[in-house]
């Protein structure tokens, strides 16, 4: 499995060993509603071509152009970066020479320089190519390797506690091989934008969820009203002829989604094993979350 080079919220790399089986054996086009990460794009068996939709288009800037910039121009503009803004290299020279372990991370060491760092980006007065370079960087350096921003259009995620240690370099050059040999389209709409009748396709929505809680959810928010428009759309999808597969959770922490449970009892519900360790998805003394697959198949 090919992991991105990003993280991002509610990301289904965890869950694609339960997932990916659940997907249709055959379809001529794959259509992803709502890409972020792109890790389920990344990781589909079959070869065909992909449309990949995302809303956020500062994050469809920046898949575009790990897709089209080798690997090896994106560390060495990292590291120049690492140099300018004097930030931690424990590739380098490991976590001692920091004075710091693993354990209570980089974060003291990166701060002044990331906040600087942070600053320069949000000016906007950087080259295209740099300033996907300066995003990318913010983002390693950043925490939990998250794309934030704020109304203002700002990056506002603080300093993490890791940098571009060996791990974030190989995630980069294998997400950035396997991206350049697909047949993949980016594009920065709304999921309503997309065309519901592209002939014999498979179309695969991972929204935001309306009964959690996380940084997609901050900027606006994912309404009663978004969750209405998806799942007409959903139908739509459904009365096409193709197919659809919906990634969401019907309870968590003693709330339940009733818009989604009751449009649900028309298709298929998977439940699938939930464990993400130790992310926003903790329910520990909190009350059961379950997550499921819906499809129309």
């Amino acid at each position: 499995m090919i992991k991105s080079f990003i993280n991002y919220p509610g990301g289904k790399y965890r869950l694609l060993s339960q997932i990916l089986p659940l997907f249709p054996l055959t379809y001529d086009n794959f259509v992803d509603m709502f890409v972020g990460s792109a890790v389920v794009s990344a990781n589909i068996p079959l070869d065909v071509p992909i449309f990949a939709y995302d809303l956020d288009r500062k994050l469809i800037e920046l898949l575009k152009f790990v897709q089209r910039v080798p690997a090896e121009y994106i560390i060495m503009n990292v590291e120049k970066l690492i140099e300018k803004y004097n930030l931690s290299d424990t590739g380098a020279n490991g976590y001692h020479f920091y004075g710091l372990d693993s354990a209570n991370g980089l974060s003291s060491v990166n701060k002044p320089g990331f906040n600087l760092m942070r600053q320069d980006y949000n000016d906007g007065v950087l080259h295209h190519i740099d300033a996907e370079i300066y995003l990318y960087t913010l983002v390693v350096f950043g925490f939990n390797n998250q794309i934030r921003f704020n109304h203002q259009g700002n990056f506002n995620n603080p300093t993490g506690k890791r940098d571009f240690n060996t791990k974030m370099r190989t995630k980069l050059i294998d997400f950035s091989d396997r991206i350049k040999e697909m047949n993949i389209k980016f594009y920065a709409e709304d999921f309503n934008a997309i065309p519901e009748t592209i002939n014999n396709s498979f179309y695969y929505a991972d929204p935001p969820y309306l009964i959690t809680t996380a940084v997609y959810n901050e900027n606006g928010g994912w309404n009663n009203y978004n969750e209405c428009r998806l799942l007409k759309k959903l139908d739509l999808i459904n009365e096409s002829g193709n197919m659809f597969a919906l990634s969401n959770v019907l309870t968590s922490k003693n709330r339940t989604n009733k818009i989604l449970l009751d449009w649900s009892q028309n298709y298929n519900i998977h439940h699938l094993n939930m464990e993400y360790g130790n992310s926003n998805y903790q329910t520990f003394n909190s009350g059961k979350t379950d997550e499921v697959l819906i499809t129309n198949y």
